[in-house]
């Protein structure tokens, strides 16, 4: 087996003979002599003529590919239970391995099924109506679900990466997502693909509950049996012998349980700041350097600045994308970003963000391990204050870094509205001066980035959780909670939908040994 690449113009993606004719030449063998060729995988690149770069594999004759085949489903109606907290992509993908271990997964949600969800989605960005359970971040299919599904991480070191492409590809995503080298599904299909993976795990015996809200944790010992309690809000409990912890990165009544239990936390460094919104047209025009034509997709970046000792850096790119509230309770401003598949909006959207570390903020010492925590609510809170409403507090991108008032604000594509706001000020002041640093310093690598036709938006502030739950490396257990396993983004484990995934599949697999 050979790998080589090779490249041809967007719109032109090789198959058949023309596949098997550029294999025979890596390989130094005629075309017929070829047993097989596959893309692994497809990258764009536009620093001269624009092509698709094509990562390829190919066998001789006598030679064979590997084939990845995933373990099949089985039937565990009786088999023995495992509680998991969260139906985002860790616990989906922790229940799919489950399904594959001979576990019965119960998967216990606070928020709604992704159809009901989407009613209460339209509610928060229409009439600005916040439900606690229901919104952008709680629901069937976690935060995911609507944040349009990018699959930023292409490392294996978590666990095997194809477990969860060839999932989702199962479940309705578009094969793209097995090569593309930043694959995306789209906020219009995944709750399709969302839906289907709870019908298999409901299909091969494990068990769904909306609307049950854990609000406590109980560990259980009974003589030779052993386990965990969950008792939800409306006074339902579920038992087993082993939980699966996956509530999702702004689960924070679950870090105030630990807290209030003694159980392990430690405050865990995060990124905050704010989304930059531009035409998408300009983005194209800087990425393609004046050379983008209908047809091509829509432009992306991605900037990165060192200031002061901490990294400034665009997250969550959303090309051809919207900005959304991804508001968990009232009083709070937060924004995050999506995009559908076609990603044809007229903006472009990215979380600019500054990493802040538990040194950054000794004030908020007093509050020990939820320190960062109660920081990400006050400044959330703060943007809520000016507004008094989910509008978000906005400024020209120029004006924000040179401190000046602006003259009026470009349209947004932030449904429940901005207002014109000086951003510089309601940002913690370390903040506002790393990302006014960045701005300059990214308009290098990106020449016409740094306009007033762009605008920033205040709060981009759920980029990762604030907490850890600590876990013995070993077990994967809480440390001191036997049975317990932490995991994904709720537990400080995971950045995004695959690291996600992988950690909750992980995480399945370390249950199931034991």
């Amino acid at each position: 087996m050979r790998e080589f690449e090779i490249a041809f113009p967007i719109g032109h993606e090789p198959a058949g003979d023309e596949l098997r004719a550029a294999a025979g030449r890596a390989l130094g063998v005629k075309p017929e002599r070829v047993a097989a060729a596959r893309i692994v995988r497809r990258s764009l690149d536009a620093r001269g003529q624009i092509v698709y770069r094509y990562r390829v594999q190919a066998a001789a004759q006598g030679e064979t590919l590997d084939d990845y085949r995933l373990p099949a489903y089985r039937d565990v109606t009786h088999a023995e239970p495992v509680l998991v907290v969260g139906s985002g992509p860790a616990g989906m993908f922790a229940a799919l391995r489950l399904l594959m271990e001979g576990r019965r997964p119960v998967v216990l949600e606070q928020g709604k099924d992704v159809h009901a969800r989407k009613a209460d989605v339209a509610a928060l960005s229409q009439q600005r109506r916040v439900n606690t359970d229901s919104n952008y971040c709680f629901g069937e299919g976690g935060a995911g679900t609507f944040s349009d599904g990018k699959l930023f991480t292409r490392s294996n070191k978590r666990g095997d990466l194809r477990e969860v492409l060839y999932q989702l590809v199962a479940f309705g995503a578009d094969e793209s997502i097995l090569v593309d080298a930043h694959p995306h599904i789209g906020s219009d299909r995944l709750p399709r693909i969302v839906e289907q993976i709870r019908q298999c795990i409901v299909s091969h015996g494990g068990s769904y509950h909306f609307g049950e809200k854990v609000i406590d944790l109980v560990p259980l010992s009974d003589g030779m049996h052993k386990g965990w309690k969950a008792v939800c809000e409306g006074g339902a409990t579920f038992t087993a012998p082993q939980l699966i912890l996956a509530s999702g990165h702004s689960s924070r009544d679950i870090y105030r349980l630990f807290a209030a239990k003694g159980w392990a936390l430690e405050a865990k460094g995060f990124a905050l700041g704010v989304r930059a919104e531009h035409p998408q047209s300009l983005i194209n025009r800087i990425q393609y350097h004046g050379k983008f034509q209908p047809g091509f997709p829509a432009a992306e970046y991605a900037l990165v600045e060192q200031v002061d000792g901490r990294g400034v850096f665009s997250f969550c790119m959303c090309p051809g994308g919207i900005l959304v509230p991804a508001v968990t309770a009232p009083g709070e401003v937060v924004l995050n970003g999506m995009s559908n598949s076609m990603r044809n909006s007229p903006w472009a959207n990215a979380g600019i963000v500054c990493s802040v570390e538990p040194e950054d903020v000794p004030d908020y010492g007093k509050y020990g391990p939820l320190a960062l925590l109660e920081f990400q609510r006050q400044v959330e809170q703060a943007m809520f204050s000016f507004s008094d409403s989910l509008q978000a507090p906005a400024q020209r991108l120029v004006d924000f870094c040179r401190h000046k008032p602006s003259q009026g604000l470009p349209k947004s594509s932030y449904r429940p509205g901005v207002v014109n706001a000086p951003l510089f000020e309601l940002l913690p002041p370390f903040v506002s001066e790393r990302l006014r640093v960045a701005f300059a310093a990214f308009d290098r690598k990106m020449h016409g980035y740094y306009t007033n036709d762009a605008l920033v938006l205040g709060t981009e502030s759920r980029t990762s959780s604030p907490v850890r739950i600590p876990r013995d490396p070993e077990t994967m257990c809480a440390l001191g909670l036997p049975g317990l396993y932490p995991c994904g983004e709720g537990a400080g484990y995971a950045g995004g939908i695959t690291s996600s995934a992988l950690d909750g599949i992980l995480v399945a697999a370390a249950a199931a040994a034991r």
